[in-house]
């Protein structure tokens, strides 16, 4: 049964936001290549007042109030490379440099999932640091390499570039009567933030590069040991995955206790699902929805799936204390292809209690 009508809350998705969307999502963003994607985004920031400080991996947009409440989004996605004469890979093992895959961790259970989902993409080449257009292409099959233990495409059209160019999907937005539409991993929520600086919100964002590739936490903990403070609470935005549409309309957002790296902050966790009953929210919690599943798995004599690894996890894990926190999502079904969909109440949802949330600390 799908999720009630929410109550107290926005109806519809605001204009700005989409606009914000609209724009972003046209930007190139694939991981390991997001310098020209980031120069986009300080501009967009630096237009609503923020205040935007750039580093290796993160771009910090701070209100006149930083420590009052912080925020994470990652701005990859997904995309390819090129690695030779008229080869290309999937972006994100290329950007990670793992040599002891065994096969079984999320993301290459994911990759074979994926491996044909992008046949007959449009996709284009852009300089990683200008963002300047070098083309286009259309992928004509991919395929799992068993020698490089990665997600390998043939192209049309881009036999010209060069190995290191970054080559993204041809993507838009597109708005159905229930879902928004596109590769929405994880524009979707920076779009929301830069929101919340047009809504007048004046703590800190962070904007980190290569989480698909399990970096972002080391550039995101580089900042916190040098400029935190003595409570360094966080709050991780993104987008969580569902196999259809219909299992994503099930709640309006996504909460965890924990993820296979760390358990979040019980306080901070319990505070935004209170926050989500005070708007009549239905909200789930991911692991525990992972460990139920798991048992129906178990029961067919099929492998359990993993908690998955969260960019708040790998933090409170490598941090020893110093930064603790919760994370927010969105569900979503068609994870990391240009169909992934958003329900329309869940986005009202997500920005309604982001607003809360600033107006009501």
């Amino acid at each position: 049964m799908a999720i009630a009508p929410m109550n107290q809350i926005i109806q519809t998705v605001p204009n700005a936001f989409l606009e914000i969307l609209s724009t972003l999502i046209r930007e190139p963003s694939v991981v390991g290549s997001e310098h020209a994607f980031f120069r986009v985004l300080q501009r967009e920031l630096e237009e609503r007042g923020a205040k935007v400080t750039w580093y290796e991996g993160l771009l910090v947009a701070q209100g006149n109030k930083p420590e009052s409440l912080m925020f994470s989004a990652h701005v990859d996605r997904h995309g390819l490379v090129c690695t030779g004469p008229n080869e290309f890979q999937y972006a994100a093992s290329v950007a990670g440099a793992r040599s002891d895959l065994l096969g079984n961790s999320v993301s290459e259970s994911l990759m074979k999932k994926i491996a044909t989902r992008f046949n007959d993409n449009h996709v284009y080449a852009y300089e990683p640091w200008s963002g300047a257009y070098r083309g286009q292409g259309k992928i004509e099959k991919s395929y799992i390499c068993e020698f490089r233990n990665n997600l390998i495409f043939e192209l049309s059209g881009l036999e010209h570039l060069v190995a290191g160019t970054p080559v993204a999907f041809r993507d838009k937005l597109s708005i159905t009567d229930d879902a928004l539409v596109g590769q929405l991993d994880n524009v979707l929520t920076v779009a929301a933030l830069v929101y919340l600086f047009e809504m007048g919100f004046e703590g800190t964002a962070f904007f980190t590069a290569q989480e698909e590739a399990g970096k972002s936490w080391r550039y995101l903990l580089e900042w916190f040991r040098r400029f935190g403070g003595s409570a360094n609470n966080l709050i991780v935005v993104d987008t969580s995955p569902f196999p259809d549409f219909k299992s994503a309309q099930q709640n309006h957002l996504i909460l965890r206790n924990q993820d296979a790296n760390a358990k979040f902050s019980s306080e901070q966790t319990q505070s935004l699902k209170t926050r989500c009953e005070k708007f009549n929210l239905n909200t789930l919690f991911k692991d525990e929805y992972v460990v139920e599943y798991n048992k129906i798995l178990e029961k067919k004599g099929e492998e359990p799936v993993s908690l998955g690894s969260t960019e708040m996890g790998r933090i409170i894990d490598a941090s020893n204390g110093l930064v603790n926190g919760t994370t927010l999502q969105i569900p979503t079904s068609g994870y990391h292809t240009m169909n992934e969909s958003a329900p329309l109440e869940s986005v009202c949802a997500f920005l309604s209690i982001l607003d809360d949330m600033i107006k009501h600390p």
